[in-house]
């Protein structure tokens, strides 16, 4: 992986660099912007990611702190506290999963040193297009799950707070997007106000680009991976044509040329797992329970005819539950890839082979009998089944609040 940087070297594909470009710029942009995106700077730059780290989870916890106490001494409404409750596990979630990524740095530049080493020794323009097929997928599916958090976001933090009136002891008070405990009565004074408000809005560009942001980093890596693996298939349906590879290669160098391709996913897959496995549990854990409050808030406010409430909440419901499919999806797409070696080593004219070259094919059905998996901290397949379990379980826990509640 070294050639990549080498300044020296030609890379085999000519439009090597748009495409890195191409796949690289939205998660670049939304997690370079939290300083965990891995970038190589030298002097004193190198120490500006880390500042940016420890500036956003102080404005998580200038929002957190303060939403506390306020839940625990100043508000007495039970629907008022389910909200805010609500609101807290977010932002304690949005933290954690920012702490996991920041830790992660090392093993994130290291996919990403697959991922353009891939790209680095791509020879045929058939690879070049099939691997832009998944690597738009992924891209779309990143761009998809980014405009609804923000949307939503931008409406909860800039609109919604300014909807109604504030009031205490008949008095007008100016909104915050987090409440603040009482005894911090200064915030009310400008520009204190101001400044609270705007800490307020960087907490809430934390929480949603730190979401969405480990989402389209799955989303990133993992269909790379898909599109690695069909690359492979490819290769075994022509292994005796030899369209896919070096004229020069014969029957025996191109299977030996497959094994070395698909020894080289599994192992990225297992990067892969090491970045997202805390991160995907702490999503699954958090997910069902956060759905659970939307599904709540949306029916309280629909019974009290708040449009705004509701279709902002009901927008932060939708980016949630496409944001977990996101995760499932290609956790699925990728179960599924990496078992299809196996059917398609059995499908190819594999008898034309001699025994001794037959007889490679073994590990590889034997590898693909144990499809490649993304985990929620190795407790949970990321799968379709799993998402569906999600919204069962939220549903459930939302008839026993509506019960306990109403």
């Amino acid at each position: 992986m070294s050639s990549v940087h080498d300044e020296h070297a030609t890379s085999q594909n000519s439009s090597y660099q748009r495409d890195i470009r191409y796949i690289f710029k939205l998660n670049s942009w939304i997690l370079g912007s939290l300083g965990i995106w891995p970038i190589a700077i030298r002097g004193i730059g190198q120490h500006a990611s880390k500042i940016v780290i420890v500036i956003f989870n102080l404005a998580l916890s200038f929002a957190i702190v303060p939403c506390a106490l306020h839940i625990i001494y100043d508000e007495k409404d039970i629907t008022m506290r389910l909200k805010l409750c609500g609101l807290l596990a977010f932002c304690l979630t949005a933290m954690t999963k920012y702490c996991i990524l920041a830790i992660r740095r090392p093993k994130i530049l290291r996919c990403i040193e697959y991922v353009k080493s891939d790209w680095w020794q791509v020879t045929f323009r058939t690879d070049r297009e099939l691997m832009l097929k998944y690597a738009t997928t992924g891209r779309n599916l990143t761009i998809i799950g980014v405009s609804f958090m923000y949307i939503a976001g931008i409406i909860y933090h800039m609109i919604l707070p300014f909807c109604s009136e504030h009031k205490i002891n008949n008095q007008t008070i100016r909104p915050l997007v987090y409440p603040v405990y009482s005894k911090f009565y200064q915030s009310q004074i400008s520009p204190i106000y101001e400044l609270v408000y705007v800490a307020h809005c960087m907490c809430g560009y934390t929480i949603y680009s730190v979401t969405a942001g480990a989402c389209g980093l799955a989303a990133l890596f993992t269909t790379h991976a898909c599109g690695q693996i069909q690359m492979i298939i490819a290769q075994l349906e022509n292994l005796l044509d030899g369209d896919k590879f070096e004229q020069t290669l014969n029957v025996q160098q191109r299977i030996a040329a497959i094994v070395k391709g698909h020894v080289r996913v599994i192992r990225f897959a297992a990067v892969i797992e090491e970045v997202l496995q805390e991160v995907c549990l702490v999503e699954f854990a958090s997910s069902v329970c956060t759905i659970c409050l939307l599904e709540y808030y949306c029916i309280v406010d629909w019974q009290a005819d708040d449009r705004i409430g509701l279709t902002t909440y009901f927008m932060l419901f939708v980016s949630f539950c496409f944001n977990i499919y996101i995760l499932c999806y290609i956790g699925e797409l990728l179960m599924e890839k990496s078992s299809q070696i196996g059917s398609i080593c059995y499908m190819i004219n594999w008898y034309e082979l001699s025994p001794k070259s037959a007889r490679s094919f073994i590990l590889i059905l034997a590898m693909s009998g144990h499809p490649i998996k993304i985990t929620a901290g190795r407790m949970a397949d990321l799968s379709l089944t799993t998402f569906g379990n999600v919204l069962k379980t939220s549903l459930a826990y939302l008839s026993f609040l509506r019960t306990l509640v109403m």
